[in-house]
Order: structure tokens, then sequence, then C-alpha cells
């Protein structure tokens, strides 16, 4: 899963990163977060799958957690 490998890289060089999964993937980044040494680490989880779902409700569902993000990156 590259987006933790990147977001793991990010962090290291005190670059604020945040990492969006799908629930399917949810054991593999909490795995790879724990196997990179940052156990814990937080990430924005939304329904799987999203390849089925229409640009409005892309759309949508990108917008709700807009702040989450937004939160992470602040921290």
């Amino acid at each position: 899963m590259c987006s933790v490998h990147d977001t793991v890289e990010f962090e290291k060089r005190g670059i604020p990163a945040a990492v969006i999964i799908t629930e399917a993937f949810r054991k593999t980044a909490v795995f790879q977060f724990r196997a990179k040494g940052m156990e814990g680490h937080r990430y924005v989880e939304l329904p799987h799958p999203v390849s089925s779902l229409t640009r409005e409700a892309m759309r949508e569902l990108a917008l709700c957690c807009v702040d989450e993000v937004a939160s992470q990156l602040k921290a």
C-alpha cells in the first residue's frame, strides 16, 4: 500500500500527510503503519468500493472527509 509508505516517509521528514483508504484496506494500513514504526497513525476511511460511484456521489463523499483530512494535516 504505497500511500502508507509515502505517508511514513513524509512524516519522517516533518511533512504532514494523510492517508485515505477504503474500509477493505483497513487491516493492511494498520499492519503497514505498525511495521513502519508508526502504530496508531490516523487515516481517513471511506466505504468500499468507491470505483462504482458516480462522479456526483464521489464528490459528496470527498466533501464529507475534507475536514478530517485537514485535521490530520494540521496535527
